[in-house]
């Protein structure tokens, strides 16, 4: 008795997709001992469907002029308002052998500060 039924891509033990039938005379799934015949498959089409995401809604485009209060938050007095928390993030400026740049940006009135680290 199968535990999963349903479509014939799938391993009805235990529900992995099945490999693509290949020159052998039984497809076995590659997680148990589960195996059918190529037989099975006989006059099956099997289609794909590739859906791109415009460039305006990928995580690239989206960078917006709050972007950089997107962060986290640190314990770090700010030198403009006296005030704890700043949102933090790092870019590489200068070549890769030296250290990363640190972006600070006061949560409370925006100031920018950074460190070379």
């Amino acid at each position: 008795m199968s535990s999963f039924g349903g479509d014939s891509n799938f391993c009805p033990e235990c529900g992995n997709i099945l490999p693509l039938p290949g020159i052998q005379n039984t497809v076995c799934c590659p997680c148990c001992s589960f195996c059918i015949p190529v037989a099975e498959f006989s006059g099956q089409e099997i289609h794909s469907t590739f859906i791109f995401n415009p460039v305006e809604q990928s995580s690239v485009a989206q960078e917006d002029e709050d972007s950089e209060m997107k962060g986290p938050v640190i314990d770090r007095r700010c030198a403009r308002c006296s005030k704890e928390g700043m949102v933090y993030h790092t870019r590489q400026m200068r070549s890769a052998d030296e250290g990363q740049t640190v972006f600070f940006t006061c949560i409370h009135c925006r100031y920018q500060e950074k460190e070379d680290s």
